[in-house]
């Protein structure tokens, strides 16, 4: 039998300053050795005996020595710290629902270990240790999604806790199974839980903050290819791109930015002109609402970057003092992705838009509904219904959550911002923009066939895709599998790189590492 040589994996030293984008993608696909930088382990001891000493000076510290939420005021005494930090942690492990991916809790695990290494925290040394040796070992907690207000993602760290504890559950080589059975197959051993340690294993938005990078990087991806798409459809309609020209001398720097990509990634092939003065808004505006979207993401994907380098405990070690905080609260990364998920419907209707004009019979002399002459068919009226369906789902979850009220913990708790909640909203529509891409490119390829044009470039791989799995409609089929298979194959990071490796944006695909771009550094 052949032995099996692992691959070499990409070394990765956290310094508690905060990571990007083609860091989190490799560990959190666990290609990365994870380590943590000396200076800032020698931050975690300097940070440790501030706290170890406010509490030899009989100083209460919430969490640590005291109970937490509506049982701050209880104090526990030294002979019962061990039980109750033990307690604390496992207590928390209340998550319901489906798992999250394993790179989402990798990268996790990882945010904490660095978050502690900026020196403000008070955990020990030993705790640190226990979470890189989980990502050496690769024995990867089972997070359910269901758990957190977004006020520090206690019901979802608390999980990862209460498997270093040696309760719960984690993916070890593939398969789930009880943390003591996952320890002891990979030679390590539970963690005991020192005062304050167990408080500084649940009380941050780590898992949140993962989440949502994982799905903005999802999101700019999507969109680069609803562009595409976007794009496919304006050439089979023959739109005119002066606006596209124009918006480059007169537009904000980002539609100028997505004004020049159309103008350059339109060339190749013999671009129909079917415009009578000017086009619908749907084709002359791309540029002001893909402009607007990137802006978008792009912003909120600097925030949640920021997010990663910096501590959000409570209490935290400041100015040589043990000090109450309010840093729990991500809101700034809440309200930001909120307005990308607005964004999102925006780009959703002009992509909607564009279906509806490919099958109205207003354009370029196309049949209605795409139905070839001669051909007795429904065409693809029914399936412009379910692109104002998708259309529909991604509107629906677009009014922002983060300010509806809540008062928990006897009155204690009563601010909140549910970013879990609005990553899980997120998530939903960029699956749901990727159907709708699928869609598009459908209906834009038949257009295409029925005047014979043959597009070249970035067009041209659309088309490629969506007749590799439907061909020409000329009798009236179920499309379903097809729409899938066209969808699938859109959303594919092989199908992804192909696109920016013939048209890139470099300020989208260096920034969230798309295609194999922005990855200097770490696959070296």
């Amino acid at each position: 039998m052949a032995k099996q040589i692992s691959e070499p994996k990409f070394p990765i030293q956290l310094t508690g300053q905060p990571l990007g984008f083609a860091e989190l993608l490799v560990i959190g696909d666990g290609r990365a050795s994870v380590s943590a930088e000396p200076d800032g382990m020698a931050r975690v001891r300097a940070a440790r005996a501030i706290l170890e000493q406010a509490i030899a000076d009989g100083m209460p510290v919430y969490g640590a020595t005291t109970g937490v939420g509506a049982m701050k005021d209880i104090e526990w005494s030294s002979d019962e710290l061990d039980q109750f930090n033990l307690g604390l942690v496992r207590a928390h492990h209340f998550g319901t629902g489906d798992p999250f991916p394993t790179e989402v809790v990798r990268n996790a695990i990882a945010l904490r270990i660095n978050t502690a290494l900026t020196g403000y925290v008070g955990c020990t040394t030993e705790l640190v240790e226990s979470y890189l040796a989980l990502l050496e070992a690769d024995v990867i907690p089972v997070v359910r999604r269901t758990g957190s207000i977004g006020c520090a993602d206690i019901g979802l760290m608390g999980q990862i806790g209460a498997v270093l504890t040696g309760v719960g559950e984690a993916v070890y080589r593939g398969r789930r199974m009880p943390a003591t059975e996952a320890f002891a197959a990979a030679g390590i051993s539970p963690q005991r839980m020192a005062p304050r340690d167990s408080l500084a294993s649940l009380s941050v938005n780590s898992v949140s903050f993962a989440a949502a990078a994982r799905i903005m990087r999802g999101a700019a991806g999507a969109l680069r290819v609803l562009l595409a798409t976007g794009l496919t459809a304006s050439g089979a309609m023959g739109a005119s791109r002066d606006p596209w020209l124009a918006v480059t001398h007169v537009g904000t720097a980002r539609e100028a930015m997505i004004g020049s990509w159309l103008l350059n990634a339109s060339q190749g092939w013999d671009w129909p002109s079917g415009t009578h003065v000017q086009d619908p808004l749907s084709l002359r505006m791309i540029p002001q609402v893909f402009g607007a979207v990137f802006e978008s993401v792009l912003t909120s994907g600097h925030k949640i970057l920021a997010a990663t380098g910096r501590s959000d405990d409570n209490p935290v070690i400041a100015d040589g003092r043990v000090l109450t905080s309010g840093g729990s609260l991500p809101l700034d990364v809440t309200v930001l992705m909120e307005s990308a998920v607005l964004c999102m419907a925006h780009a959703a209707r002009n992509s909607f838009n564009r279906c509806v004009l490919l099958g109205n019979g207003q354009r370029r002399d196309l049949p209605v509904n795409l139905v070839p002459p001669g051909a007795i068919a429904t065409g693809f009226g029914p399936i412009i219904k379910l692109a104002g369906d998708i259309y529909s789902r991604v509107l629906s979850m677009s009014n922002p959550v983060s300010a509806q009220s809540i008062v928990v913990a006897g009155g204690m708790e009563d601010e909140a911002a549910f970013l879990p909640l609005v990553v899980e909203r997120f998530e939903r529509q960029v699956r749901a923009v990727r159907r709708l891409a699928g869609l598009e490119a459908l209906l834009a390829a038949q257009a295409m066939d029925i005047h014979g044009d043959k597009p070249g470039g970035a067009v041209g791989l659309i088309y490629e895709v969506v007749r590799k799995h439907a061909a020409f409609y000329t009798v009236d089929r179920a499309l379903s599998a097809e729409v899938e298979a066209i969808e699938e194959e859109l959303a594919s990071d092989a199908f992804l790189s192909k696109l920016i490796a013939i048209s890139p944006i470099h300020a989208i695909d260096d920034f969230f590492a798309l295609g194999g771009f922005g990855m200097q550094g770490i696959e070296t």
